[in-house]
């Protein structure tokens, strides 16, 4: 059984480097703030003896916490002596508000410390995708989310957004990279390229497609000319059940041309609309194709997809990208808050606490 099958069936199973393989360049101090090393060995020198407790907490409110398995794994493959470290720690998934502690470590700051801004950094990216897909999936339900963040942002993000996204609900993805951590292989079908490549001709590329994947359903992208509907109809005509589903990835410049043709000319009915989905739909449920789902693209956040909800947009997937990884409003700090078991922090901190710790504890490495 994988760790993330051990996880899938208790949520408390804490992941370890097995799953997140870290760059063992994190040893040689690669990755840390230089004043974080030059205070470890400062620390070595004069202040061996020094007892800290560092807490890492943020300052907003529901926010789904994500990354502490990962900052647990970062503890136990490279702090000096980990199993002397007492560590309290929520898990991963956890909703946490303001000023709610979600990691504590008491132990040597020689130990460890060097490796704040690496758990800053971690709890910070993981919690940001982690929440912003939680509020996409609280705004869609009970509609599924396919997640397309691997274009906004660096490809090596791809492995641990994914993961803080599986985290929140999300179950598909448009890369193997972004489901490495959890077991699930990328899923989609065609880009624009494919129908450029076929001079514009949908039902070409649908048919080369399905050629040379013949065992899956096909998933037609129907915006290429700006004529939705019309091309929703003509891929639907054309394969029948072999047609999975259409999808909607109209630019927020344009007018549909089936707007177009009725004379309408409202700007809110640019690009992908509510209105331009249900004319899909009515399209294709007139004409026998009631099997076939409607995925739509193109800009896609909370307010957007509450926005199709509060319409009764017939959408079978909302395809979210940009949103997942770039809309950053979390950010986590570490502080120490006590030395050698006393109060200890600059002005304005002080120890926080949640009874959403658990105590963890780290083995010796051999």
């Amino acid at each position: 059984m994988t760790e993330i099958e051990k996880k899938n069936k208790d949520r408390k199973f804490r992941l370890t480097n097995k799953t997140f393989k870290f760059p063992k360049a994190i040893r040689e101090h690669f990755y840390t703030a230089n004043y974080f090393v030059k205070t470890m060995k400062i620390a070595e020198h004069h202040l061996a003896d020094t007892v800290v407790t560092m807490q890492f907490f943020q300052r907003r409110d529901d926010v789904m916490v994500c990354g502490v398995d990962e900052a647990i794994a970062l503890l136990q493959e490279f702090a000096k002596k980990p199993e002397q470290l007492k560590i309290e720690a929520c898990y991963d998934g956890d909703i946490v508000n303001a000023n709610e502690p979600v990691l504590k470590i008491t132990g040597l700051y020689k130990d460890f410390g060097f490796l704040e801004s690496l758990i800053d950094g971690i709890l910070t990216r993981r919690t940001n995708a982690a929440t912003n897909s939680y509020e996409v999936l609280r705004a869609a339900y009970p509609t599924e989310v396919f997640s397309m963040a691997d274009r906004q942002d660096d490809y090596l993000t791809q492995a641990g957004d994914g993961y803080a996204s599986y985290i929140a609900g999300i179950k598909k993805f448009s890369t193997d990279a972004q489901g490495a951590w959890v077991g699930i292989k990328g899923m989609g079908t065609m880009p624009h390229a494919l129908i450029a490549m076929t001079n514009g001709d949908l039902i070409k590329a649908c048919e080369i497609y399905h050629q040379t994947f013949p065992n899956e359903k096909i998933s037609a992208l129907v915006d290429y000319h700006n004529d939705t509907v019309t091309q929703a109809l003509e891929v639907a005509r054309h394969f029948g059940p072999k047609l999975g589903s259409v999808r909607l990835d109209n630019s927020k410049a344009l007018l549909d041309e089936y707007f177009v043709r009725a004379g309408l000319n409202d700007q809110n009915l640019k690009g992908v609309s509510p209105e331009l989905v249900f004319a899909v739909r009515d399209a294709l449920d007139k004409e026998g194709f009631h099997y076939v789902n409607i995925v739509v693209s193109s800009g896609f956040n909370p307010e957007k997809i509450r926005y199709f909800k509060s319409k009764n947009a017939p959408v079978n997937l909302y395809g979210v990208g940009s949103h997942i990884v770039n809309a950053k409003e979390v950010g986590f700090t570490g502080d120490v808050v006590a030395v050698n078991g006393k109060p200890e922090a600059k002005v304005g901190r002080q120890e926080y606490f949640s009874d959403k710790l658990e105590k963890v504890t780290l083995k010796p490495r051999v």
